[in-house]
């Protein structure tokens, strides 16, 4: 892969084999210009996967300083709600392509794809068939043996011009009779073997209501739509390799001039994770997840309440690359990007996730200091805040051990560690509940001669905790976010079989620093030692906090790579 990159606000292109095909194209004066275009289908919501093909087609065109356009490809409306194209459009958006005023619709070229339906009839190259969907797939044959012509194949183009022009007027029962490209039964792409173009279904469309009751399929559909539009360089997922040809045929036997090609590029696949609609769907319906926004879901709704942020994805999706094959790319590649968009944007606070509680016995009673703490070391212009310091603390409860390993380096009875940005604290006694013998306290002492920024060096502490002042905590429902499929991505008789049933762990009583009191949904921060985390888009409230981990700290990925 060339290592010729462009960089604008929203992407960094790399040069794949995608740009050097229309490196030729513009060389040979197949075209003076790119124009691309993402055609996604109302019926579902966007996903990872989705953003991949989005990024190739949007940075494409970005590249080259051409045009990229969105197209709804609502040609089923069985399937399709205007829910979903809200979503779609928030989504990119959120995504960062923008297809300024080039905002589409299938349904938009309704009445051209029924004007080159009756074209195709009068050519002789399309005739209306009565077979059953039963009858047509035993006569389409096998990959291995031929299909027979339907027995339909040979009416007249006069009997087709009337059938077709009656199942318009909705004269005939819906799955009755379809409208078939007259192609080649004995082809050995099973997508050649005279495929449907048009069929009868009597279903309200969310754009046109009630003026149709027949619809083009897709693979018809889709070429006409490229070409109306000026589309150069139709870009697709491989699945759509062997449909190529059928897209050809239509573009060449309607006529067009100047037209467009289609070209496909390998899926990308995220381990930790599924991408099938299906399966995607039966996570939301079998609440197995809380809905197509869950943080676990690959969705981009998903993503974005988890935490992770466009640029991040960007990014990822452009060290990912193009290739021709597919690719199943390590969600720890993912999240390294997301760790590193952060750094240096998320404060960095304190917080308690399982709480012990430690009160120190030579404390004034009713002293409450404010201590300094820098808000992103890595950051200096991000400031410092006041972070409240008294008698009574929490601190994790993984951060004490009654009897500790010899290389333990936190708290301990009579060991001294360091709170960090306040004193040296020593343990000297511990308080446990009477009934089940559990440690719920421990009483400790400090010194105040060793407050942090004064410089002093007399002695070492054994380590360096966090903690929270429990008088000035914030209570909040912290959820721990894992992935959601133990191998992910895999093809599997049960998908169930690879479901993480530790995907989620909610901590209902956790504390944070009291400058997250007034977060803003959607705010990110640094919890130190626990990873990075974002305020719940959609449940969090200023008198109820819930808070989604977006990552963990560790970066397999990048020291993998290294």
């Amino acid at each position: 892969m060339s290592s010729n990159t462009k960089k604008d606000k929203n992407t960094t292109v790399t040069s794949n084999f995608i740009h050097r095909i229309i490196d030729k194209d513009l060389e040979k004066g197949v075209y003076n210009r790119v124009h691309t275009r993402f055609p996604p289908e109302p019926n579902g919501y966007l996903h990872i996967g989705s953003a991949y093909a989005i990024n190739i087609n949007y940075s494409t065109a970005q590249k080259y300083k051409g045009k990229f356009n969105l197209r709804f490809d609502d040609t089923n409306p069985a399937r399709e709600e205007i829910e979903y194209v809200e979503s779609i459009i928030d989504d990119i958006k959120w995504l960062g392509a923008d297809w300024e005023d080039r905002l589409f619709y299938a349904s938009d070229y309704f009445d051209q794809c029924c004007e080159y339906a009756f074209k195709l009839i009068k050519k002789g190259k399309a005739f209306v068939c009565d077979l059953s969907r039963e009858e047509m797939r035993e006569y389409r044959g096998t990959l291995t043996e031929p299909g027979r012509n339907s027995p339909y194949r040979n009416r007249s183009i006069e009997e087709n011009l009337d059938l077709f022009e009656r199942m318009k007027r909705g004269e005939f029962k819906e799955g009755s009779r379809v409208l078939r490209a007259k192609i080649d039964m004995s082809s050995p792409n099973i997508n050649m073997r005279d495929p449907v173009i048009y069929r009868i279904q009597y279903t309200h469309h969310y754009r046109t209501k009630d003026k149709w009751c027949i619809y083009p399929m897709y693979d018809y559909a889709h070429p006409i739509q490229d070409a109306i539009e000026g589309i150069t360089h139709s870009l697709c997922s491989d699945e759509f390799k062997d449909h190529r040809p059928l897209y050809e045929w239509v573009i060449d036997e309607i006529g067009f001039e100047n037209p467009p090609k289609q070209r496909e590029f390998g899926r990308m696949g995220v381990t930790g994770t599924v991408m099938s609609k299906r399966y995607l769907r039966e996570l939301v319906e079998g609440s197995y997840v809380e809905g197509w926004d869950d943080p676990r879901m690959p969705t981009l709704k998903g993503l974005k309440r988890r935490g992770y942020s466009p640029e991040a994805l960007r990014r990822f999706l452009s060290e990912v690359g193009v290739s021709k094959g597919g690719s199943i790319v390590d969600v720890a590649m993912l999240e390294h990007f997301v760790r590193d968009d952060l750094k240096l944007k998320a404060p960095r606070v304190m917080s308690v996730l399982r709480p012990l509680k430690v009160v120190i016995i030579n404390y004034p009673q009713d002293k409450t200091e404010w201590l300094e703490a820098e808000n992103n070391p890595e950051n200096p212009e991000m400031g410092k805040r006041q972070v409240p310091f008294s008698k009574v603390l929490y601190i994790e409860r993984e951060d004490f051990m009654e009897n500790p390993p010899k290389k333990y380096k936190r708290l301990s009875p009579g060991v001294e560690v360091r709170l960090r940005h306040a004193y040296f604290i020593k343990c000297e006694e511990i308080i446990r509940d009477e009934g089940t013998g559990e440690i719920i306290e421990l009483r400790c002492t400090y010194d105040p001669e060793t407050k942090s920024g004064t410089g002093f060096t007399a002695r070492k502490p054994k380590g360096t905790i966090h903690w929270v002042c429990a008088d000035h905590a914030v209570k909040a429902e912290v959820r721990l976010y894992d992935r959601l499929m133990l191998d992910g991505d895999k093809d599997l008789d049960d998908w169930k079989e690879d479901l993480n049933l530790n995907s989620l762990e909610v901590l209902k009583s956790a504390f944070v620093e009291p400058a997250l009191k007034d977060s803003e949904p959607g705010s990110k921060y640094q919890f130190l030692r626990h990873g990075y985390f974002c305020i719940d888009i959609k449940n969090s409230t200023k008198e109820s906090l819930v808070i989604n981990r977006i990552v963990s700290l560790k970066d397999s990925w990048n020291k993998n790579k290294k």
